[in-house]
């Protein structure tokens, strides 16, 4: 495993991040994680070399934190650092952020959790924030012993947005999201390149996009990757772009089987700044044009926006929105969506609350509308 100095520790964090909020599910427990693979598979990441474990409040409806704490028992937290996440604007009022971070400190089972996050701020939070005065919350529980290190993640509109956080207060991390067809969006390459000079070390999210760098490679991409000298999945490419990047600390992936944590362990254990050639950077910028042209709504299946009002499992509509620009409507598609989508996209009430807290600001109330027109018979 590569590793990349986390200087306000004195200590090497590594290139691989396990992020907590992509676990494996019990198929047919409507999003039941499937805890015992889920501890084997943070376990065996630790064995070979992964220390550091982000998770949140929020993820898998608040069982994240829970599953990641029995993870790190019998000798396993003395190995690690342990991220998770203040999710102030799931909040009714600042009274509720103690509450909220002790059951974060006590599903986690820690003595001290490593890294705070006040999570998923953009430009309209930022108010909150100062209102609330989370900074001096949390600078409280780091008196107390209970936290190390103080950052944020952002999905913020844009760097201008980012660049003001980030100056807000003296930062000991930020996580951002970044690949290789996300340059221009959220933070994008230009944030980043002012938290590298500002010093203040990056946290990358969503390197594969949610999986959408890798899940769906059509022809018209597949030739791409095969124009490579060097034979790599869609997956190690994406990872390794962003290895390739200096200021980076650590790259999350939401992995979800153990085949995914052996090869993501395996390819960060190689990566590293310096090692892709202009020629290689020249193709991935050309596969990322490509799916510009296809992917009409970049959903990442985050989940932010769940539960819906209506109950819909949004991210699977969105996908296959995306699906019907990829390939048209199939025989095979109609009767997936007619058997498993329930509810339905034309049960959306167009509530607009799933848009508010969208972090990828998708308009998903006109993607419903589209897939009711797409597959209603």
């Amino acid at each position: 495993m590569n590793y990349r100095n986390f200087e306000a520790a004195g200590k090497d964090v590594s290139l691989l991040g396990f992020g907590a909020m992509r676990f494996p599910l019990i198929e047919g427990s409507d999003g039941l994680v499937d805890e015992a693979e889920a501890i084997r598979m943070l376990r065996y990441a630790i064995d070979h070399g992964v220390n550091y474990i982000d998770t949140a409040y929020l993820y898998h409806g608040k069982t994240s934190e829970t599953i990641v704490g029995k993870a790190l028992a019998d000798g396993y937290r003395e190995k690690v650092f342990v991220a998770t996440k203040l999710p102030f604007w799931y909040l009714n009022g600042p009274e509720d952020m103690e509450p909220a971070f002790n059951e974060s400190y006590e599903r986690l089972g820690v003595e001290c959790i490593d890294m705070y996050l006040i999570h998923d701020i953009e430009g309209k939070r930022m108010d909150r924030v100062r209102e609330w005065k989370i900074w001096d919350f949390m600078q409280k529980r780091r008196a107390e012993g209970k936290i190390r290190y103080l950052g944020f993640s952002f999905h913020g509109e844009s760097p201008e947005v980012f660049k003001e956080v980030l100056d807000a207060y003296p930062w000991d991390l930020c996580q951002l999201q970044i690949n290789f067809m996300d340059k221009d969006i959220q933070a994008g390459v230009e944030g980043y390149k002012y938290a590298v000079s500002k010093g203040v070390p990056i946290v990358v999210m969503e390197p594969l996009k949610g999986g959408r760098l890798t899940d769906v490679i059509l022809p018209s991409i597949q030739k791409y990757w095969d124009s490579l000298d060097s034979k790599r999945s869609p997956a190690e490419w994406a990872l390794r772009w962003v290895a390739n990047l200096p200021g980076v600390l650590t790259i999350l992936s939401g992995m979800s089987t153990m085949e995914q944590v052996e090869e993501n362990v395996r390819v960060l254990s190689d990566a590293d700044v310096g090692m892709m050639s202009e020629a290689e950077l020249a193709v991935l910028d050309r596969v990322a044009e490509e799916y510009r042209k296809l992917i009409v709504y970049p959903c990442t299946a985050c989940e932010y926006c769940q539960p819906c009002t209506a109950g819909i499992h949004i991210s699977q509509i969105m996908n296959f929105r995306n699906m019907h620009s990829l390939y048209g409507k199939t025989e095979k598609m109609q009767e997936e969506y007619t058997m498993f989508v329930n509810p339905k996209a034309s049960d959306c009430t167009s509530c607009g609350k799933c848009e508010e807290v969208c972090p990828q600001h998708l308009e998903i109330i006109k993607a419903m509308k589209e897939t009711t027109e797409l597959f209603a018979k």
